[in-house]
Order: structure tokens, then C-alpha cells, then sequence
């Protein structure tokens, strides 16, 4: 076995500060909720749809997306779970489907760490004019509904002799 390269130290301070700034953003000391959504996909309704429309995935899914779902034996409760959460989202923001593009909202997975949320496009500058500085996503499935709760927050305010 061989040792990997020496940690660098400039991106150890890095690192911290991102996830100094992630826990601010993600409901430090007076983070306030912007806003809330949450939504469900029956799962076989779902199915039928992209059965139907097979071009729907590709307008509703990123490739990143489309490319983990097709990683699962049945890939639709991976979809359905994605399109719950763009549909919370924007619920979250107060406004209703297709007000931006469905794939502005972009699922992601890194290992197996929690899903998170990435807003491109419109669906960024909306929730940057809603206050909307990060968010707390939750998915789950049974064999019939997929479900989503996304939970958008703000910065919070400065601290006393913050700037």
C-alpha cells in the first residue's frame, strides 16, 4: 500500500471555510427559513407518463440525473423522487410548475451522503431574489409514492460587530 500525496494546507483552510460558510448558509444563529415545499409522485401515474412522453425525461432530468436513475434496476422511484423535489422547490420559492425550467433545479448524490439541491439559471435567480441562500432537501419512496421536502433558508443576519 502507498501513501497518497501530503494534505495541502491552503486546501484544508479552504475546505473550512466552505463548510464555515455552508453552516451559516444552512441555518446558523439567525438563519431563517425563506420558505418550504413538499410534494409527492404516485409512482406507477409516473411511469406511465414517461411511457408515453419519452422525450419528458430529457426535458425534466439533468444527464447527471438521467445517468444515476439508469444506475438502479428500475430507475422511475429515482426519477419520481427527483421531479417531487424541482416541484417542492418551487413551492419553496412560491411560484408554480414551469416557471423555470425543471432542470435550473438539479439533484446530486455524492457518495452516499445526503442528496442536495443545485439551482442553475432561473431557478437560481429566483431564489436569490427570494432570500433563498441554501436548502435542506429530504426523498424517500415506497413501492407506490415518491415524496419531497425541501426546505429553502436564508443568510442569516450579521452578528454583532460582523460587518
Amino acid at each position: 500500500m502507498t501513501a497518497g500525496p501530503a494534505p495541502d494546507p491552503a486546501a484544508g483552510a479552504a475546505a473550512g471555510a466552505a463548510r464555515d460558510l455552508v453552516a451559516r448558509l444552512d441555518g446558523g444563529p439567525g438563519a431563517g427559513v425563506v420558505g418550504v415545499g413538499i410534494d409527492a409522485v404516485d409512482l406507477d401515474r409516473f411511469r406511465t407518463v414517461l411511457a408515453r412522453r419519452p422525450r419528458l425525461a430529457r426535458r425534466c432530468f439533468t444527464d447527471d440525473e438521467r445517468a444515476y436513475a439508469a444506475l438502479a434496476p428500475d430507475a422511475v422511484p429515482r426519477l419520481a423522487t427527483r421531479f417531487a423535489a424541482k416541484e417542492a422547490v418551487m413551492k419553496a420559492l412560491g411560484v408554480g410548475l414551469w416557471s423555470f425550467r425543471l432542470t435550473d433545479v438539479e439533484v446530486t448524490r455524492d457518495g452516499l451522503d445526503a442528496p442536495a439541491l443545485v439551482l442553475h439559471g432561473a431557478a437560481a435567480d429566483l431564489a436569490g431574489a427570494r432570500g433563498a441562500a441554501g436548502w435542506h432537501l429530504s426523498l424517500t419512496h415506497t413501492d407506490t409514492v415518491a415524496m419531497a421536502v425541501a426546505v429553502a433558508v436564508g443568510v442569516p443576519a450579521p452578528g454583532p460587530g460582523e460587518g
